[in-house]
């Protein structure tokens, strides 16, 4: 099965550990606080799209590629706490 990492992981470890960034440092220059960055890199709380953006400008990235990672990563998350076939839909499609 599928699983990507949370798009926290991949900031944490491509974007701030080369760099040798702090949270704080990381934070201030994104223009958020400490704590929720913290949030995104441990996996507490997602990417928004202003926060793809502001990842975007910080680390010459595109916001698309962060909501992406996410939208992944939900969806993957989705599938396995839910287990498709436990849940009760009924098919529309004809």
């Amino acid at each position: 099965m599928h699983n990507p990492p949370h798009p926290g992981e991949v900031l944490k470890e491509v974007c701030l550990k080369p760099k040798v960034l702090s949270v704080t440092e990381a934070a201030r220059a994104l223009g958020v606080s400490r704590k929720t960055l913290s949030a995104i890199l441990n996996g507490r709380a997602g990417i928004s799209a202003e926060m793809a953006v502001r990842l975007a400008i910080a680390f010459d990235t595109t916001a698309e590629s962060w909501l992406n990672q996410q939208v992944q990563y939900d969806l993957a998350q989705a599938e396995r706490k839910r287990k498709r076939k436990k849940l009760r839909v009924k098919s529309l499609a004809a």
